[in-house]
């Protein structure tokens, strides 16, 4: 089980909390694991959420694991070029 920080717009989709419980070994599974529990937050993953573990931003890295201590936060995706 890891603990995911949750930013202000996407609260409202999974109940208001500032927080979340998943049970998720890697980025793509908490998706998956995020909209099973939280089906209002499918509009935001399709337009996009970036991961930070530890400090470090992923953008479209489903492999990645999600150390069970880990800092995570979910962010809203981070446009650039």
């Amino acid at each position: 089980m890891i603990t995911v920080s949750v930013w202000g717009a996407l609260r409202p989709a999974v109940g208001g909390s500032d927080t979340i419980d998943l049970d998720a070994g890697t980025i793509g599974e908490l998706m998956r694991k995020l909209e099973e529990q939280y089906p209002r937050t499918q509009r935001y993953i399709d337009e996009g959420i970036a991961v930070s573990i530890n400090g470090t931003i992923y953008q479209d890295s489903w492999n990645q694991p999600l150390p069970p201590d880990a800092e995570i936060y979910l962010l809203p995706r981070i446009a650039g070029g």
